[in-house]
């Protein structure tokens, strides 16, 4: 796991979401340590813009060539834009988790949600915790 980062501006859940400040957006995706768990990602399912998530609750569907797992929103609010290419180009996710593999922007329903996320070296040892 020595080779996974963790970028210090994100935020992080206990789920392997991660979730950055955009303006008065959250950008969310899944983290380098959940890619690698989940192995090649062959297919991603987001939300439409518009659709309420809720933090805690399921908001869409990776699926890897081992396993099939729930996208869990970091964050309560309304989804502001999705990552359409991923569709297409799902291994996005396994060669850039924290840029072009982003997933959906949401408009935090409380923007001081984010800030109750673990940050970088939080998330770091609840991984090395999973072991």
């Amino acid at each position: 796991m020595s080779d996974l980062t963790f970028p210090a501006d994100l935020r992080y859940t206990q789920d392997h979401e991660w979730a950055r400040k955009d303006g008065n957006a959250v950008v969310v995706g899944i983290t380098a340590f959940a890619q690698s768990q989940l192995g090649d990602v062959v297919y991603v399912e987001l939300p439409e813009p518009g659709k309420t998530v809720t933090a805690g609750e399921s908001f869409g569907v990776v699926e890897s060539t081992k396993a099939v797992s729930e996208l869990i929103a970091p964050v309560t609010g309304t989804v502001v834009e999705r990552n359409d290419p991923l569709v297409d180009s799902p291994e996005k996710v396994n060669d850039d988790p924290y840029d072009a593999g982003w997933m959906i922007k949401v408009e935090p329903a409380d923007p001081s949600a984010f800030d109750k996320l673990m940050d970088a070296a939080a998330y770091g040892e609840f991984v090395a915790k999973q072991g």
